[in-house]
Order: C-alpha cells, then sequence, then structure tokens
C-alpha cells in the first residue's frame, strides 16, 4: 500500500548511511504501548545546512521565488486507515512563524508584509510542475497557505514557492540582521460523513530560512566551508547535510490526549504532564489552523470533484462589548456571561471556547471536558497557548472580573421614618430596638458618567429608566445639584449615598435626588 521511501543520504559522499536526528522525536513523552506509525510523510527536495548540532532541529535555507517540491507520501502500513483507501485526502500547506514571539502577533505581521507587497502572496503553488494534486485552492485573505486534494496511492509532488524573505520580519537596526526563521507546515485531512474534509489525519512541519535569489545557495557553501575548518572532534557535534528535508511529525492532539491518559493511570488529576511544555517547545509549536475562509479562488487547471471547506462552528462569538466582564448593564460587576462548569461535557466546552473567543484552541482542547480544562494550571495554559492567550484563557476560566473604576454605595430612603447612619447600620440590635437597618446597594461604575449612575440606580432598585428625568445631588441648604459627568468623575471610591425621589415638573417622570 505504502509507497517506497528511500532515506536521506548525506551530501558529503560517505558510504555510511547517517541517519538524521530531529529535536522533534517524541521520545520525550511517556506514551503507552508503541509509537503510532505516521500514515503520510512529506520531503522536501531542499538540502539541510550542516551547521546544525546533534540533537537540534534542522534548518534548511530556501530561495525567494524558487519552487520546491515537497513529496506526499503515503507511509501506512497494510491495513492502517482503510477509510481512506482509494479515496482523496485534503492536505494545506503553509508557512508560518517559528518563534514564538512572532507566532502571538502573526496577524499582524502578515497584514503589514501585506500592506508592503499589494497583490503579493507569501506562498504559492507552482502548479505546471506539480504532479498528482487536483482542485488547488488558494484564499485571497491567506496569503500564506494553499490547499489541494490528492490521492495517496499515486505518485503527488507540490512545488511550492516561498516569496517572503526572513529579514522582512526582522527590526531594522544597523543592517546586517538576521532574518526569523519560518515553518513549513503541512496539514491533512480526511472526508467526514457530510464528505467535508474536516477531520485531521496528520500534521508534519520543517524549520526554513529563506533568502534572495541565489542567497541560500551561498549561506549553504558558507555553513560548508566553516564546518570544513573544524577539527575532527568539533564535527562530531554536528549533523551531516542531508539532500532532502523530512518535514517532521506533528501530534498535537494525540500528544495532549496521550499525555492526559497517562496522567490518569497514574493518578486521579487529569493534568498535563510536568515537563509538557518543554517537549512542546521541542516540537517546534505546530501552528494552529487558521480561521476557515469564506472564499476560494480555483487555480486548478482542470475540472475535479468539489470540496467543501471545514466550517466554523455554529455558535455566537460575543462582540467585544458584551464579552467585558463589566459591560453587562448591572450595577453589580458580571464575572462572566456564561462561567464554564465542571460538570460541561466536551460538546458545552466547544461552544464555551467558541463563545470566548478561544476559536483558534477547540481543536486542541477537543477531547477536554469543563472539568479537564478547569484542573489545567497558569502554566499549563501559557505553556500550550503562549502567554497572552494561555493568561486569557486562564482568567476566563477562573472567571475573574476586572476592578472598576469606581464603587459607590447607594440606599433608597423609606418615607417612614429617618435613615439609620454611621454603625447603626450593622445591625438592628442593641438601642436601635426593633428598627430594620437599611441595606446598601454597591454600584460598579466604568464609565464614569452620569448616564450610567442612572442606568445602574434603576436596574438594582427597579426603577423604569425611561421615567428617570434627571439625577440630582443635594448641596447645603438642601439646594439640589444637577450629577454631571465631571462630578461623577470627581466622587470617592467608597463614598455612600442615600437617595430618594421626586416628581418631575411635567409630572411623567422622577427626579432621582442623592443625599
Amino acid at each position: 500500500m505504502g509507497q517506497a521511501v528511500s532515506l536521506p543520504r548525506p551530501s558529503n559522499g560517505n558510504d555510511v548511511l547517517a541517519l538524521p536526528i530531529f529535536k522533534q522525536e517524541d521520545s520525550s513523552l511517556p506514551l503507552d504501548g508503541e509509537t503510532k506509525h505516521p500514515p503520510f510523510q512529506y520531503v522536501m527536495c531542499a538540502a539541510t545546512s550542516p551547521a546544525v548540532k546533534l540533537h537540534d532541529e534542522t534548518l534548511t535555507y530556501l530561495n525567494q521565488g524558487q519552487s520546491y517540491e515537497i513529496r506526499m507520501l503515503d507511509n501506512r502500513k497494510m491495513g492502517d486507515m482503510p477509510a481512506i483507501t482509494g479515496k482523496l485526502v485534503k492536505s494545506i500547506i503553509r508557512v508560518v512563524f517559528h518563534d514564538r514571539r512572532l507566532q502571538y502577533t502573526e496577524h499582524q505581521q502578515l497584514e503589514g508584509w501585506k500592506w508592503n507587497r499589494p497583490g503579493d502572496r507569501l506562498l504559492d503553488l507552482d502548479i505546471p510542475m506539480s504532479v498528482g494534486i487536483i482542485d488547488t485552492r488558494t484564499n485571497p485573505s491567506q496569503l500564506n497557505a494553499v490547499e489541494f486534494l490528492w490521492d495517496p496511492a499515486k505518485r503527488t509532488s507540490a512545488f511550492i514557492q516561498v516569496h517572503c524573505i526572513s529579514t522582512e520580519f526582522t527590526p531594522r537596526k544597523h543592517g546586517g540582521e538576521k532574518g526569523v526563521p519560518f515553518r513549513i507546515q503541512v496539514d491533512t485531512f480526511k472526508q467526514n460523513e457530510n464528505g467535508e474534509y474536516t477531520d485531521h489525519l496528520h500534521s508534519a512541519s520543517c524549520q526554513i530560512k529563506v533568502f534572495k535569489p541565489k542567497g541560500a545557495d551561498r549561506k549553504q557553501k558558507t555553513d560548508r566551508e566553516k564546518m570544513e575548518k573544524r577539527t575532527a572532534h568539533e564535527k562530531e557535534k554536528y549533523q551531516p547535510s542531508y539532500d532532502t528535508t523530512v518535514l517532521t511529525e506533528m501530534r498535537l492532539e494525540p500528544i495532549i490526549e496521550d499525555a492526559v491518559e497517562h496522567e490518569q493511570k497514574k493518578s486521579s488529576k487529569r493534568t498535563l504532564p510536568a515537563d509538557y511544555g518543554d517537549s512542546l517547545a521541542k516540537r517546534g509549536s505546530c501552528s494552529p489552523w487558521p480561521d476557515t475562509p469564506t472564499a476560494y479562488v480555483n487555480s486548478s487547471p482542470s475540472a475535479a470533484p468539489a470540496f467543501t471547506p471545514p466550517q466554523q462552528g455554529t455558535c455566537s462569538v460575543p462582540d467585544s462589548n458584551s464579552s467585558s466582564p463589566n459591560h453587562q448593564g448591572d450595577g453589580v460587576p458580571q464575572l462572566s456571561s456564561e462561567q464554564l462548569q465542571p460538570s460541561a461535557t466536551i460538546q458545552e466546552t466547544q461552544q464555551w471556547l467558541l463563545k470566548n473567543r478561544f476559536s483558534s484552541y477547540t481543536r486542541l482542547f477537543s477531547n477536554f471536558s469543563g472539568a479537564d480544562l478547569l484542573k489545567l494550571t497558569k502554566e499549563d495554559l501559557v505553556q500550550i497557548c503562549g502567554a497572552a492567550d494561555g493568561i486569557r484563557l486562564y482568567n476566563s476560566l477562573k472567571s475573574r472580573a476586572v476592578r472598576p473604576r469606581l464603587t459607590i454605595y447607594v440606599c433608597q430612603e423609606q418615607p417612614s421614618g429617618p435613615a439609620l447612619q454611621g454603625p447603626q447600620l450593622a445591625g438592628g440590635g442593641g438601642d436601635g430596638g426593633g428598627r430594620t437597618p437599611y441595606v446598601y446597594h454597591a454600584i460598579y461604575l466604568e464609565e464614569m458618567v452620569a448616564s450610567e449612575v442612572a442606568r445602574k440606580l434603576a436596574l438594582v432598585f427597579n426603577i423604569p429608566f425611561h421615567q428617570i428625568s434627571q439625577v440630582y445631588r443635594q448641596g447645603p441648604t438642601g439646594i439640589h445639584i444637577l450629577v454631571s459627568d465631571q462630578m461623577v468623575q470627581n466622587f470617592q471610591d467608597e463614598s455612600c449615598f442615600l437617595f430618594f425621589t421626586v416628581k418631575a415638573e411635567n409630572g411623567d417622570g422622577i427626579h432621582i435626588v442623592l443625599k
């Protein structure tokens, strides 16, 4: 079933076959049973750098705009994945950032590149040179990705062209700065029961640097000359150069699930192993799938069966205002519009992630229930999602409210008698006899404007908001001072107010008087 795969050979001409050592090997993560055999293998026809130390990930230099072949190889054993036998699969090839720092700001970085290079793409397919690919598609809004269908049983080669260079994303200083590394990443999917290519099968990637035309050849020659000057003992610390680059398997979802199952067997807690963050970093941190585009440009030279791109979940995502914990129109700050409960099922957890703007991680946590997600520590989430999203997810899970800008305490004055002041508010005993103490309500202000005071008073004390004409503050000799935005901004934090209502002059509404 599988195609014959020739192992890469050192380009130094030695007869002894030296196997490449990849930093992303799965041996650092304890798994039950044998390591799963990868169903596919992707081999890029470009030589690796000889200046890479043993146990480090390989590095490959590419020339900007040059076509490089990626061989799509069926690596299944007899009987593996019978569901895709005789069927097409979909692969998405992307160029993504290798550094975490740039991954956090990938969207902004790519938008800046698009602004400086209007009409250009970061990644293209050389369709005339490619073999066996069907229904190639590119999305104008995703300049770093191409996708196509292919038959694992047939010879398939995709020729790619990378148009961005590594120094384009380096802060300009004094010239001669080092370029940032990229990753070529291939994600492969099969059809689901609805005929959509959304079921993930396999992912693999490799580290690259892209130079201006002919620059990669010069850099490769420089590295080779440097290695030739080293002693035999020093050379033993480095990998040989290989004629081809094997993309290393990235198994984020299985890694997480297998690690969880492994830890669960050792203890009752469903948590990630302590070294999970390190092992994730060694694997190059496979980039999450981008949000699914809605418009594609079909660049296939021949007619082929059409396929539907994966669709986003149907859950509505709240806007930026409603997602803020304190923009709820209530006098009391709300923690979250919908807190994730430990009893939440896997499906409910997925919906919660979508509603709270974590759609990029729904596949990553596809097997996590509410209890599983809540057991992750802050350090776990930062290691999995990165610093920015990890902290945001931790705060969302723990329902941490944003501290209000101003807090005031308000009580509605009862007409039956004078209000109890000072310490008498604490209870109804002592000399107070059977008198009932007034209860104050906390009003949390964010906008610090008069209309917000009126709106939240109406909500807390069940006053129809449309009936409130004005809000006044009782001043010296009982005068009524209009509460303005400036007055609210000068309220002292945790001030106490009694208020009463009077009919408006026109008789259609009421005024609120703070005292």
